[in-house]
């Protein structure tokens, strides 16, 4: 009986050991060729494009189109009203008035705007740069001003229903040293109205609109 158990036990182990063998192959075979695919397609992906394929693709990234039209119909000056918000509550939010003048440069690629006024008793001054990307797709601005020296940096795309361009980003909290997360929206209103609203986040994590301005065309 004993022999016979060790028998058993040999043939199971026997087979096992075949059928091990046998498969082994087989997914060396399927690795191998999981492998060469891989290698086939990194090689496609990184074929270098001829130069008129090249000079084509860069010539659709530098050309201005219709988004840049819709940044141009900004150019002019501008009357501003700010108000400013410190807390989602704020019971007495700050006003205050400025001028803003908006131009495309480079050739019409960018738009830039630059704000002018007083801001708590002191003179301001701040510089807006609007683009749309035309590789990524995107709109992307900068923030600048005379009150701090950080760049605000946001990017976002254009509702065509509600006339919006819906923005976001982070920047740097002064007071905590910390990333924060901040949102921004610019609503064409009418042909001479512009409203800009911002979103900034309390210490605790919560939204709340700190900033709006009406920007009305100058005549």
């Amino acid at each position: 009986m004993k022999k016979t158990i060790l028998s058993i036990a040999a043939l199971v182990l026997f087979t096992a050991a075949c059928k091990k063998a046998e498969e082994t192959p087989a997914a060396d075979a399927t690795t191998a060729a999981d492998t060469t695919a891989v290698k086939t397609e990194t090689a496609e992906a990184a074929k270098p494009m001829d130069s008129a394929a090249m000079m084509k693709a860069w010539e659709a990234y530098a050309t201005p189109g219709e988004a840049h039209k819709m940044l141009a119909a900004d150019n002019g000056n501008w009357e501003a009203e700010s108000t400013m918000y410190m807390s989602a509550n704020d019971p007495k939010p700050m006003k205050t008035k400025m001028t803003a003048s908006t131009k495309m440069v480079m050739g019409g690629r960018y738009q830039e705007s630059r704000y002018s006024g007083n801001m708590m008793g002191q003179p301001f001054e701040g510089v807006s740069t609007v683009a749309y990307d035309n590789a990524s797709k995107k709109y992307v601005s900068t923030w600048i001003d005379n009150m701090g020296t950080g760049v605000m940096y946001l990017t976002g795309d254009y509702d065509t229903a509600t006339k919006t361009m819906n923005m976001s980003g982070e920047c740097t909290d002064p007071m905590s040293g910390q990333k924060k997360k901040m949102r921004e929206t610019f609503a064409i209103v009418d042909d001479n109205t512009r409203k800009m609203e911002m979103f900034d986040t309390d210490p605790s994590g919560n939204e709340y609109k700190s900033m709006e301005i009406v920007m009305t065309r100058k005549k």
